[in-house]
């Protein structure tokens, strides 16, 4: 047993809770920021400002077209996996095999992907230090090594994940027949949960079709997550953390949630109490593409989706126009709202003792 301690000392491969649960996570966050949330801001841009350069097909693989964005965003699992692996600090050989991992596991898991490459690439990356520099054929063995444990380990564990983050899509599904009273808190509560876990909230809202009232509760859930924590943070982040969370993702916030789980209940209580608001009081519907309901304020699809609804029930008849009050309710449970109500909250759980400063630092 001592041997094998001191050589996992050698190796660097230090298991323990703080390494993967906070290190490796909140790598693995910014990884997925460079690359799909990027790519959303980017394609949005590009949409809403007819930017030809961002909105044109660049490339075209396997049938699909793929314009500056979606290449951004296809690469989300690489660039988690090669995040993950830099947090652990692997040799280069197992880090540019990461690719690889990363791209497979994201692929296979489906709605549960980031979770599925959180997992997957660190028992790669450890697998693979183990065995960097131990022959003479490093640069054969290394990256087979750790693509292949990769590859197993992706189609081994990363379709069951995919399950797993699905049925939080059932209990979802299971809220959206509730009064929208109690659906607007459940359905808000979930779905914002879904967004700043490593789950893609955006899959699973796609996945089950979350549209209607059903995905303006979704809506607002995901951006009391995000501007919240953007807001609340604002102190120790400055104005990059404001945006960073704010049109990019509260997940960035992973790592301090598994250091202090408290920091999380200021932006919950928020959701809870902006989605029935949403459902009951301004009745804010996506009748765009249901993937938005899971966005948020991310590139501001969210609230583009919803607005694309609005247009679409208008041409349609089934609304005779886009009022103010639409334009209010939409603005009050995107922004206004979860920025101002989750301060309060948080200012409550601070007096308790229950957060300390430093603790919502990334």
């Amino acid at each position: 047993m001592e041997r094998l301690n001191l050589f996992l000392k050698r190796k660097d491969v230090i298991i323990s809770a703080k390494r993967y649960g906070i290190d490796a996570l909140g790598a693995m966050a910014q990884g997925l920021f460079c690359s799909l949330l990027i790519g959303t801001i980017i394609n949005t841009v590009g949409k809403q400002f007819n930017i030809g350069f961002l909105t044109n097909t660049v490339a075209t693989i396997a049938g699909v077209d793929y314009t500056v964005g979606s290449l951004a965003s296809a690469m989300s699992g690489p660039a988690m996996a090669v995040a993950i692996g830099y947090a652990l600090a692997t040799p280069p050989l197992v880090l540019f095999s990461l690719i690889t991992v990363g791209f497979a596991s994201n692929a296979l898991g489906g709605a549960g992907g980031p979770l599925a490459v959180l997992f997957v690439a660190i028992i790669a990356s450890e697998v693979g230090k183990m065995v960097s520099k131990e022959t003479k054929v490093d640069i054969l063995i290394t990256p087979l090594v750790t693509i292949s444990v990769g590859i197993l380990l992706s189609a081994l564990l990363a379709p069951s994940l995919g399950k797993a983050a699905m049925e939080l899509g059932t209990v979802i599904m299971w809220a959206t027949s509730l009064q929208p009273f109690l659906m607007g808190i459940l359905v808000s509560l979930l779905v914002g949960v879904a967004l700043t876990l490593p789950i893609s909230s955006a899959a699973i809202c796609a996945a089950l079709g979350l549209t209607g009232l059903a995905g303006g509760a979704a809506l607002a859930g995901c951006c009391a997550q995000m501007v919240g924590f953007a807001v609340i943070s604002f102190p120790e982040n400055k104005l990059g953390g404001l945006i960073s969370q704010g049109i990019g993702t509260s997940m960035l916030q992973m790592g301090n949630i598994v250091k202090n789980p408290r920091v999380w209940i200021a932006p919950c209580i928020t959701s809870m109490i902006t989605g029935p608001i949403a459902t009951c009081i301004f009745k804010l519907q996506m009748n765009g593409a249901a993937v938005s309901s899971g966005m948020g304020t991310c590139g501001l699809v969210g609230q583009i989706g919803v607005y694309t609804g609005w247009v679409n029930d208008v041409t349609s008849g089934a609304k005779s126009a886009i009022t103010s009050f639409d334009w209010i309710g939409l603005i009050m449970i995107s922004f206004i709202l979860p920025a101002l109500i989750t301060p309060v909250i948080h200012m409550f759980v601070r007096k308790m003792g229950l957060v300390k400063d430093g603790d919502l630092k990334l």
